[in-house]
């Protein structure tokens, strides 16, 4: 019998809660569909479809505590306490949750109500990632190790004067990696350390919840609304709900390019700034600067986090060719939650459908700025780059 379990209900990414908020006011009769994608060709041993549900059974016992609603409703002004009254009534149905084992081989399917099955993805990669270290008898580094190795990353970054977050759930070795990682982190008072995409270990060590939105708010509006006019309207509707608020848009869900087009200067002067996550980090720069410039706004007002797949020298490369042209900070992930002396899993779990009025399932794709590495179903694909006019 495996211990492997969630703790909170908070234990998530932030941008699940903002979505999920958004949604709830929004879009609350529309249905969808996840499927988890294993990216590393990850072996699962036998038995692992068993845990795996066991601990998503168990999810159904998590509520949120009057302790973290008092946090959310003082942390997060701009988040209606509406929606904090329904997400204290919120409870987790397993039964959105189909688990499937044929030899090696995982599959994990949500369906649902978006509203509700929204906060599913992290956590389902979260508790794949921890069973498989610990059903496959994997020993990582020593506790003192782990803490010690954050600890040089946090001097690092602070000799480099960057800002940075933890952003490492979905991909974290264990809760208790990311717990220790966390209590490294906030152990020095000159660090540059300024928060946690993690509600639960935000509110636990007292830094800032950070997180906007992810791609599937961008794909859920192309499924609905159609791929010219996707951008725009998540945008939109971003600001129709948090009125200036969470201020980050995530560029890369129809390439940057495409995105640029369509961030003009209203949105380009009401947003703080962008998040990268795919492509040259330094080619996107360039063509941020230059989309602000273009505008009449100065870059150095505005700010990018960049947030794809980090390490140090990655960062330091990014900051020198940034510094003094525009604002920066970072988001790391795996780099500091699975740093433990064994392999990190490449997994994912995506939105892959939305269901029209008719029933029909409606595929979403996401054409990211890795050439030749977009997602979902490849009919949608050739019809998203022939309406946006991508060319590979």
């Amino acid at each position: 019998m495996n211990d492997v379990r969630l703790n909170s209900i908070l234990d998530n990414d932030f941008y699940k809660i903002t979505m999920q908020n958004a949604v709830v006011k929004l879009f609350p009769g529309s249905i969808v569909k996840y499927e988890f994608i294993n990216r590393g060709k990850h072996q699962f041993p036998e038995g692992f479809d068993h845990a795996l549900r066991e601990a998503v059974n168990k999810m159904a016992e998590l509520k949120l505590t009057k302790e973290e609603k008092k946090y959310m409703a003082r942390t997060c002004p701009y988040i209606d306490l509406p929606y904090l009254d329904f997400l204290e009534g919120y409870h987790y149905d397993p039964s959105e949750v189909k688990i499937h084992q044929e030899g090696s081989e995982l599959s994990v399917i949500v369906e649902g109500l978006w509203y509700r099955t929204i906060l599913w993805e992290v956590p389902l990669l979260a508790l794949i990632s921890e069973l498989h270290y610990e059903m496959n008898h994997m020993e990582r580094d020593s506790n003192e190790v782990v803490m010690n190795r954050t600890i040089e990353k946090a001097d690092s970054l602070a000799r480099l004067g960057v800002t940075f977050a933890e952003f490492g759930t979905r991909r974290r070795h264990s809760y208790k990696v990311q717990n220790l990682v966390m209590e490294a982190l906030t152990q020095k008072k000159e660090s540059t350390f300024i928060g946690s995409s993690n509600v639960h270990f935000a509110m636990k060590y007292g830094v800032k919840p950070i997180g906007t939105h992810a791609h599937e708010w961008f794909m859920f509006h192309a499924a609905e609304y159609g791929f010219k006019t996707a951008n725009d309207l998540a945008l939109e509707h971003w600001v129709d709900v948090y009125r200036g608020d969470l201020g980050v848009a995530l560029s890369d869900t129809y390439t940057t390019d495409v995105f640029f087009q369509q961030f003009d200067k209203k949105f380009a002067k009401l947003f703080d700034g962008v998040r990268h996550d795919s492509g040259d980090p330094l080619e996107f720069a360039d063509k941020t600067i230059a989309h602000y410039q273009k505008h009449g706004i100065n870059p150095l007002f505005k700010y990018i986090i960049f947030s794809d797949a980090l390490n140090l020298e990655k960062v330091e490369e990014i900051t020198n060719y940034c510094r003094g042209k525009i604002g920066i900070s970072f988001g790391i992930g795996t780099n500091l939650t699975n740093d433990v002396g064994l392999k990190p899993m490449n997994i994912v779990m995506k939105l892959i459908g939305v269901q029209a009025p008719n029933q029909e399932w409606i595929p979403t794709v996401k054409l990211s700025d890795e050439h030749g590495k977009y997602t979902g179903d490849p009919k949608m694909i050739e019809l998203a780059k022939e309406f946006l006019r991508i060319k590979e």
